[in-house]
């Protein structure tokens, strides 16, 4: 009776096991890569591989070494050529046994000891996050790779406008527009590369699936008896563009034969989702949008400073769960459409908030050489909108100065909220940069000088009323007590009523 076939997914693993100790094992690999036939491989040591046995692998179709590399030395490329759709199979397999395969360092200094008991603490919290967390943080992922380009075009953007209304460089207006608007317009491409590659599909094919978002000949397609617009349904319809591409791209390659792998494969991960997408997805994706940036707009028009308050008061707790990144979505979305969001200046009152809680601190406590030197240390990131330092090193381990640092950022932005509903509604054209450093990104209808002094005026309510609450109820009088000492350790919250 003859044997039963090796299924082609344990025949590719066993492929990938087999190579993997012939080229020197996981430490002598520095890359993997793989093109249309070949799994590319990067060495340290190209003395190391064992080229016979590599050929006489089942399913290796002949080696190939880059003339470019220096033969026998450190930096070779070394391709194993596997041939069109088997080679697609292999990779994945082989860069899972290269991470899994890699010896950890024995680092024995106090840095390093620190590095691996992060890395460890690391994996136990991603074991623990919910199934929420872990959409959103891959939601994050798709993200925030785009935030340095969004931070660049947004300054140039506010320099362009800038330069307008005050008639200066007439020549130098156009140059500046195509160099913050060129990004913008293709932002749903950039969307579609990294949902695929954050999903586990190919990043061009996804970026393929969304540029059919952004193509102009889309208003001779009409969808639901409307015809379509460039860029309609923007980073939502990319979104899901991309993630409907790689659905089809893993169907696609557990289906089709490894023969027509090369070929079929990617016309129908482009294909499918690109006629739902332009059928289907622009669409609604685009009532979606068009309702987002209704609601922010209705919502801080109508609800001012109450909007603000909750807003401005809820966003720590956000970042201290990890839901802030839901937002990321909602800030693009807003840019997109309007320009700006104008939801952050308001989220950026939290810090402010915080800002005035640890200053109160550091007064409230004059003998705590420790704490004092810790928020020192970290105000100056504080005033630029990093938040982290003086939330989990300071406001969060005492407690009630972490919930006065809440009533902080309400103050601050019911303040800016209150503006908004009064019209001088304005937002910023960047997501990424907080506290002083959302200046230069700030835009709104009424003019830079009263988006500025409202922002301002905002973070010195925010900077007031976050100290003010923490210096009179942030303490109980045994924190006072306890905390209060001529003492370089570390204050112990757990102790503490």
């Amino acid at each position: 009776m003859a044997p039963a076939p090796t299924p082609p997914a344990d025949r590719h693993r066993a492929t990938a096991a087999a190579l993997l100790p012939l080229v020197g094992g996981p430490d002598n690999v520095t890359s993997v890569a793989h093109c249309m036939t070949r799994l590319r491989i990067g060495l340290r040591d190209r003395s190391l591989v064992q080229d016979a046995a590599v050929r006489a692998v089942p399913g290796v179709l002949g080696v190939v070494e880059d003339r470019g590399a220096p033969p026998g030395g450190s930096g070779a490329n070394y391709q194993v050529v596997l041939g069109p759709g088997t080679v697609a199979r292999v990779t994945p397999e082989f860069e899972a046994l290269v991470a899994a395969g890699r010896r950890e360092p024995a680092g024995g200094t106090a840095a390093e000891l620190a590095a691996r008991g992060a890395a460890l603490k690391a994996a136990r919290k991603e074991r623990n996050a919910t199934p929420l967390k872990l959409l959103l943080r891959r939601v994050a992922n798709i993200f925030v790779p785009l935030i340095p380009a969004l931070i660049g075009c947004g300054v140039i953007a506010g320099l362009n406008g800038l330069l307008t209304n005050l008639g200066l460089l007439p020549a130098l207006v156009p140059a500046l527009t195509a160099t913050a608007s060129g990004f913008m317009s293709l932002l749903a491409v950039f969307v579609g590369i990294n949902t695929a590659k954050e999903f586990g599909g190919t990043p061009v094919l996804g970026g393929a699936v969304a540029a059919v978002i952004v193509f102009p000949g889309v208003t001779k397609i009409t969808a639901f008896g409307h015809p379509l617009a460039p860029g309609q349904g923007g980073v939502l319809g990319a979104l899901a563009a991309a993630l409907l591409a790689v659905q089809v791209e893993r169907w696609c390659r557990r289906r089709v034969p490894e023969a027509l792998d090369v070929l079929l494969t990617p016309t129908l991960t482009v294909l499918v989702p690109g006629l739902v997408t332009l059928y289907g997805l622009m669409f609604v994706a685009g009532e979606v949008s068009r309702a987002v940036g209704s609601f922010a707009t209705w919502l801080l028009a109508s609800g001012g400073a109450f909007a603000g308050l909750v807003l401005g008061g809820l966003f720590l707790p956000l970042v201290m769960l990890g839901l802030h990144q839901a937002l990321i979505p909602l800030h693009t979305t807003l840019i997109e459409q309007q320009g700006h969001t104008v939801l952050l200046p308001i989220l950026a009152m939290a810090g402010a908030g915080q800002v005035g809680a640890a200053l109160a601190i550091r007064v409230r406590l004059p003998r705590n050489a420790s704490l004092r030197a810790t928020i020192r240390s970290a105000l100056p990131a504080g005033f630029l909108g990093v938040g982290e330092p003086l939330i989990y090193g300071v406001s969060l381990p005492l407690g009630r100065p972490f919930v006065t640092a809440c009533v902080g950022g309400a103050a601050g932005g019911a303040f800016v909220g209150l503006f908004h509903q009064l019209g001088v509604s304005f937002g910023s054209t960047a997501i990424g940069p907080s506290g002083w450093a959302l200046f230069p990104l700030l835009d709104g209808a009424s003019g830079m000088l009263a988006s500025v002094t409202v922002y301002a005026c905002g973070l010195g309510v925010g900077y007031l009323a976050g100290f003010v609450t923490t210096y009179f109820f942030g303490f109980t009088p045994a924190m006072l007590t306890a905390l209060d000492a001529p003492a370089t350790a570390e204050p112990e919250p757990a102790r503490l009523p």
